[in-house]
């Protein structure tokens, strides 16, 4: 099985790219090394709805976007999306705390704004491409075994998204959602590389925002502390916190602001000898009630009633198009920068599940579970 691996950044100079800048370091430097390579570069600055009381920097941001722009001599755009991000991304995000879930907004503003609405407005107005600052990268596989053939019988290319060469900033997991008629107008320049390596790069380009430091929290919101946010929009329903053997051990304020893992914002009462941190293992919505447990040499203490090691997933995408051989053993993650994981992948009467060879004690519904093949980013779906 022959493959042909296909660079774009090295092959399709001139062609008019529309750069997704948020005055970060990362898209920056995308949009430099476009200009670089002799491409048609366009700096759009992307607006979203936020709340009136969420403190964010989006005018700062737009300074600095609007800045680099002009360093690098480069048109800017503003696009207005914040219709768009209340009700794809945030008013998603409310309806499943809402029903217990623990939604990730990043993967859903990933689908619906920089690869829905901005890729949307970037092909409507001329441009060939979007790109964007993710550390993933991309290869153009032509397979002449022609396992996907047209209608003449010839090999169709497939586009892969790999994993970012920098391990700890790899963005793979939240974009499980893309297509293939959304890669083919894509480009990600800066997956090839180590972080430490675009920082040099943006000081090589003499950026202004080159010392900038990484943004953290809610995609283009900023950093919120969760709990509070959410207290804005679902109402306190205090409940009991219990143990795992069922007994109470202490009360929260409402099981839709707690997600599994999470070790602070509910109040022990009744703590024993074993005086540590207790973990939420498990959460019941029409009992209002949490039950948590306490790690034993490093290890959290929990029933088997609670492990999830066959996990049934929805709401799923192949990055390929098609379906992957459930013969062959994959690698999957439950959460952002997770070690993957072992697995293999199941199906019974339509329904997938991922089935891993060690419990996943965190497995949360709401959020995704993204598969691997080695580097390549198969896609995923959100844990039932």
């Amino acid at each position: 099985m022959k493959k042909e691996i296909k660079n774009k950044i090295a092959c399709e100079r001139g062609m008019k790219v529309f750069v997704g800048i948020s005055g970060g370091v990362d898209s920056s430097v995308t949009s430099a090394l476009l200009k670089e390579q002799d491409y048609d570069v366009t700096g759009v600055f992307i607006k979203v709805w936020q709340p009136d009381f969420v403190e964010c920097q989006w005018k700062q941001d737009r300074l600095d976007a609007m800045r680099v722009c002009a360093s690098l001599d480069i048109p800017f755009l503003d696009l207005d999306l914040e219709k768009e991000y209340k009700q794809g991304v945030f008013d998603y995000m409310i309806d499943e705390y809402k029903r217990g879930r623990t939604p990730n907004p990043d993967v859903m503003c990933n689908k619906k704004i920089k690869f829905g609405g901005f890729l949307k407005f970037a092909l409507e107005n001329g441009a060939d491409y979007i790109a964007t600052g993710h550390y993933v990268r991309l290869n153009n596989r032509l397979d002449t075994g022609c396992p996907s053939c047209n209608s003449l019988g010839h090999p169709v290319s497939k586009w892969e998204l790999l994993a970012g060469v920098d391990k700890e900033k790899d963005q793979s997991y939240f974009l499980w959602t893309l297509t293939q008629e959304q890669l083919k107008h894509c480009l990600f320049p800066i997956g090839e590389f180590q972080k430490s390596k675009v920082r040099k790069l943006a000081k090589k380009f003499d950026l202004v925002n080159a010392q900038k430091k990484d943004s953290q929290g809610l995609c283009f919101v900023g950093k919120v502390d969760m709990k509070e946010f959410l207290e804005r929009f679902l109402p306190h329903k205090q409940g009991n916190v219990l143990n795992i053997d069922g007994e109470k051990i202490g009360e929260h304020d409402g099981v839709h602001y707690y997600t599994l893992g999470q070790r602070h914002g509910f109040r022990i009462t009744e703590k024993g000898i074993e005086d540590e941190a207790y973990y939420i293992v498990s959460k019941d919505l029409e009992k209002n009630t949490l039950t948590v447990s306490i790690k034993k040499d490093g290890v959290l203490k929990i029933k088997e009633n609670f492990d999830r090691k066959k996990i049934a997933i929805g709401d799923i995408n192949w990055i390929s198009g098609e379906e992957p051989d459930l013969n062959k053993k994959y690698q999957a993650r439950i959460r952002y920068r997770q070690e993957l994981q072992n697995c293999v992948l199941e199906k019974e009467d339509n329904q997938f599940f991922v089935n891993f060879e060690k419990e996943q004690k965190t497995a949360t519904s709401g959020q995704s579970i993204v598969v691997y093949d080695g580097d390549i980013c198969l896609g995923g779906g959100v844990i039932k």
